[in-house]
């Protein structure tokens, strides 16, 4: 398994619309592609900023190539973005999931 992790940045004034706008695009996109295994939106406000994270998690890298492209440490934006970004990190993170907890029900 893979984890991708994005970052972006808005201004805390765009956080729900952002967000929203996340809801419509990318989160949206990301329930057609075979082989990815949720998603996580985290966001924090510090001052006059709000940080978002986006984490998916990927049974492969050839799933991940399906939604990244062939350089899928690469950012993917969605139209209008740019709205409601401070800045256009070009770069994610990935790591290999190297374990796993869940709880017991």
């Amino acid at each position: 398994m893979i984890m991708r992790i994005w970052r972006g940045i808005t201004s805390k004034d765009q956080a729900d619309a952002y967000l929203e706008h996340l809801q419509q695009t990318a989160l949206a996109a990301l329930k057609d592609f075979k082989g990815q295994h949720g998603a996580w939106v985290l966001r924090r406000v510090q001052g006059e900023q709000c940080e978002f994270q986006v984490l998916t998690l990927w049974e492969s890298m050839k799933a991940l190539h399906a939604y990244a492209g062939k350089k899928p440490e690469r950012a993917v934006y969605y139209d209008e973005d740019d709205k409601y970004l401070l800045d256009m990190e070009p770069l994610v993170r990935l790591y290999e999931v190297a374990d796993t907890v869940m709880p017991q029900h």
